[in-house]
């Protein structure tokens, strides 16, 4: 099913213009810059409730991606689709600096051709679809109202691994989940010492700020 799932979604009609986003979403590299302004302009900014979303969110992040995803890829030790499959259809961006400039490059664009499968690798779970859902759920748990607008990128990002042959879909359902759980563990861990520790260390803020999900 995972197998099959995977061919039907890599060996789907291709178009350019699809090609360059999904290129684009899959590569950290060329929009990790606008996620940090971003995160840079909140905290300087923002107020409460906008720097503590940073914060949860950078740690959720870091524990999601040096802790977990790192532990599960080294323990599962799964092969990328295009190490044991011929036929699949790798994307990615031109090198360039700064690497956004490569949006307006061609693309590398190669197909797998097999002759003895790799028996390890790195693919289990998919560390973008973590990162960015484990991002989503934090900016959801702090705005209510308008942050489950995160979970579309998010979504389009996990897509992007298996489009352009470097996931398979478990790899980023499992990835999807693994990041929602752990921005919900962190996010809740932190909402508990912040009520906890805060009234001590932090007594004229914590006066003005009960909770960090509902200042």
């Amino acid at each position: 099913m995972d197998q099959s799932l995977f061919i039907a979604l890599n060996n789907s009609p291709k178009n350019p213009i699809v090609d360059v986003v999904m290129a684009t979403l899959s590569s950290w590299a060329a929009w990790w810059p606008l996620v940090v302004i971003a995160g840079a302009c909140l905290l300087l900014f923002g107020g409460f409730r906008a720097r503590a979303m940073v914060f949860s969110a950078v740690l959720a992040i870091g524990i999601n991606d040096a802790l977990v995803c790192r532990t599960l890829k080294s323990s599962v030790q799964r092969p990328r689709p295009n190490e044991v499959l011929s036929g699949v259809r790798s994307i990615d961006l031109a090198k360039a600096t700064p690497r956004v400039m490569a949006i307006l490059l061609p693309l590398k664009t190669k197909t797998s051709s097999i002759e003895i499968p790799a028996t390890t690798g790195k693919s289990f779970p998919s560390s973008h679809a973590a990162n960015t859902f484990a991002m989503a759920t934090v900016c959801f748990l702090f705005y209510r109202r308008w942050g489950w607008i995160a979970f579309l990128p998010a979504a389009l990002v996990a897509f992007s691994r298996m489009y352009v042959g470097s996931h398979w879909p478990l790899d980023v359902l499992a990835g999807s989940f693994i990041g929602i759980a752990c921005a919900l563990g962190v996010v809740t861990l932190l909402r508990f010492l912040w009520k906890k520790f805060a009234p001590v260390f932090a007594p004229q803020l914590h006066s003005a700020h009960h909770d960090l999900l509902n200042p």
